[in-house]
């Protein structure tokens, strides 16, 4: 089952079928433990509707939620920030937490700097190398419990934070430095290990750049992660964390103006964004 944001309201897709949901508040609805329950027996009495209802999607994110992120979760992404540290002679950092107990975990965004689907990510314009990080995201209620999993969209300057580790927050915090959508897909279990990310980079209709991971390549669990940034810090509105990326473009490419930018994730779906 998947809920949608959009300017007319909550809308539960089920079964290929479409349901608007009546004066519900999106903040209201997603943050409830059962609100898969809630979901489903609202489905039950309420009248299908045209696939119309989904449009003017929306990022699938409370206006009074946070967006938070973990780092060095997948090996591949630690070799990544190695590399563009090591000029600074920060490069043992991301082995040190890449082995430790606790995990990476740093603020991103609220929710004005967040878009959706089909909107526009940027780059800064005082950085020189830009890179998208595609990112199993987590959408928890303010108990903590883990409801679903949207699509994410770390926007990282590369060249900020690899000039120096404590420039991390300019260097992932900015107007339109994530995007997460198209849709939260609502769960009580965890996904399968075996479910794929895939991110797909085109420059003039041609793709530029691709990747692959599994999920299972994620070194810490989504729990141990949401237990980690829930441990000295309440979330009365809930919060969507995205998990790390483990597809890192090499040194030699960068991100441009007009790039699209798609990342798909199996049983989710995919999140198209266009740089700014």
């Amino acid at each position: 089952m998947k809920l949608f944001k959009t300017k007319a309201g909550v809308v539960i897709e089920h079964n290929n079928q479409f349901f608007a949901v009546p004066d519900e508040s999106w903040d209201t609805f997603i943050n409830d433990d059962n609100v898969l329950a809630k979901a489903t027996a609202l489905v039950a009495k309420l009248p299908a509707v045209d696939a119309s209802a989904v449009k003017d999607v929306l990022a699938p994110m409370g206006s009074n939620q946070e967006l938070w992120a973990c780092g060095v979760t997948y090996y591949r992404s630690m070799v990544g920030r190695q590399e563009e540290s090591k000029a600074a002679g920060g490069a043992d950092f991301y082995s040190k937490v890449y082995e430790a107990e606790r995990p990476e975990c740093f603020f991103k965004s609220t929710f004005h700097r967040v878009v959706g689907n089909n909107d526009y990510v940027r780059i800064r314009k005082d950085s020189t190398w830009d890179v998208p990080e595609p990112e199993l995201t987590l959408v928890v209620t303010s108990s903590g419990k883990i409801i679903g999993y949207t699509v994410g969209n770390d926007m990282s300057s590369r060249s900020i934070e690899g000039e120096n580790p404590l420039y991390l927050p300019q260097a992932k915090t900015y107007d339109g430095c994530a995007a997460v959508g198209p849709c939260v897909y609502l769960t009580n279990e965890p996904l399968d290990p075996n479910t794929t990310i895939q991110l797909t980079i085109k420059r003039n209709a041609a793709v530029v750049f691709e990747g692959t991971i599994a999920i299972s390549q994620m070194k810490r669990t989504p729990q141990e992660l949401v237990s980690f940034i829930y441990r000295e810090a309440s979330f009365p509105h809930g919060c969507l964390i995205m998990t790390g990326t483990g597809i890192v473009p090499g040194s030699d490419f960068t991100l441009q103006s007009n790039d699209e930018i798609s990342i798909s994730i199996q049983g989710i779906g995919e999140l198209v964004n266009t740089v700014k």
